[in-house]
């Protein structure tokens, strides 16, 4: 038997961008910790093995930022805080309900669009 994979990768977003700059950040000196504080929630459940945290760079919605994104299910929390987190790993992650008070608007967060859709919208 192999090591198994991942049930869950969970990507946030770690994008910094200097003051002034058009977009926002996601981590600022008060979001800092949040991939941390993720990190050890996932250790204090006895999770890690099965949700694999990774460290992304801008995912293009920064205005709901500080965010991140939930796979498999392509769930994306935004404007997150430790708070949001706990709950997030609690009764998503372990409890398989999405939190849907957390997720993104749909405005933000429309279907997905194929890569073959996308060549046609492009005139290719």
């Amino acid at each position: 038997m192999g090591i198994p994979q991942p049930a869950f990768y969970i990507f946030k977003c770690e994008q910094s961008a200097p003051p002034g700059m058009p977009k926002p950040s996601c981590v600022t000196p008060q979001t800092q910790d949040l991939f941390q504080h993720l990190a050890t929630k996932l250790m204090q459940e006895g999770i890690m093995g099965t949700v694999q945290p990774i460290r992304t760079s801008c995912m293009n919605r920064c205005s709901a930022g500080p965010l991140i994104l939930v796979e498999p299910g392509h769930t994306m929390y935004v404007r997150l805080t430790k708070e949001k987190i706990d709950r997030i790993v609690t009764e998503h992650i372990i409890g398989g309900n999405v939190v849907q008070e957390f997720v993104i608007e749909d405005e933000l967060w429309d279907e997905a669009v194929t890569p073959k859709e996308m060549q046609k919208q492009m005139g290719r």
